[in-house]
């Protein structure tokens, strides 16, 4: 492993947090905040060579994979399972997959993440093939079940990224894209919950979406093919249905509800 610094390791800007008065807490959790948008900001290429990467895929029939552990799993699950009710995709399309299986979704299972090979074991699992790609998570861009995985899809001729917040980690080395955040250090050393893991929500935001838009997923600036599955997505969509048909609420309602989807109630009434 080469020698780098790292900076989600390294000591707070700040001392003595037990001695600040809530609203000094609260202050300075917001001041290293509005630091992240300008570190993700700043690798905006390498996103953009993602999502160029995974449309051609993506078309092809390709699947997205986000691996991680702690923290940067979790987020990769919510990123993945957000997908369907939003734009309408099948679940197996973006799947995310977290050290210790989904259980340590909601409790942390010890030394899960330090195994080198089970990671590439879980994706073996759903039939990897070279259409898909893959996405390790790693804050400290370190971690042994990220490592591991990125290093056998790679050898593997699968597409591969590393989002880490570490410039110069093995996994930034590891990967054919990486994308590091350097957000600086956390303002509870080393707790990577904060602002490490809030840039990699706002990278997961970014490539999904994109991909989204550009596979068709979205209509001028709407989430057409969203799942109707509560009733705040109904009414959503109906008022979606009013404004393209210019319809009554009443009527975008029963047109919606008669063809199940936005985009099918849009297109139905068109032709």
């Amino acid at each position: 492993m080469s020698e780098y610094t790292k900076i989600t390791e390294s000591s707070s800007l700040y001392d003595h947090l037990e001695k600040m008065e809530i609203s000094q807490i609260l202050y300075n959790i917001n001041k290293e905040d509005q630091k992240i948008a300008a570190a993700v900001k700043n690798v905006i290429s390498q996103i953009s060579k993602l999502v160029e990467g995974l449309e051609q895929r993506f078309y092809d029939g390709g699947r997205l994979f986000y691996i991680g552990a702690g923290t940067s799993g979790r987020l990769g699950v919510v990123d993945a399972s957000e997908i369907p009710p939003t734009f309408g995709m099948p679940h197996e399309r973006v799947i995310g997959l977290i050290a210790g299986g989904d259980g340590a979704i909601r409790k942390a299972v010890e030394f899960a993440e330090d195994d080198t090979e089970q990671a590439w074991k879980d994706l073996k699992e759903h039939n990897i093939s070279e259409l898909d790609t893959v996405v390790g998570i790693a804050a400290s861009g370190t971690t042994p079940y990220v490592l591991g995985g990125i290093k056998a899809a790679r050898e593997n001729g699968l597409l591969t990224a590393g989002i880490t917040n570490n410039p110069g980690s093995p996994l930034a080395v590891a990967a054919e894209i990486p994308i590091e955040v350097e957000v600086g250090p956390e303002f509870v050393t080393g707790s990577t919950r904060m602002k490490s893991g809030t840039s990699q929500k706002l990278v997961l935001n970014m490539i999904t979406t994109a991909l989204m838009i550009r596979i068709g997923r979205v209509k001028g600036n709407r989430m057409e093919n969203m799942q109707l599955s509560n009733n705040k997505l109904v009414d959503r969509g109906t008022r979606y249905v009013m404004d393209s048909l210019s319809l009554s609420y009443e009527e975008a309602n029963a047109l919606l509800k008669k063809h199940g989807s936005v985009k099918e109630a849009i297109e139905s009434n068109r032709k």
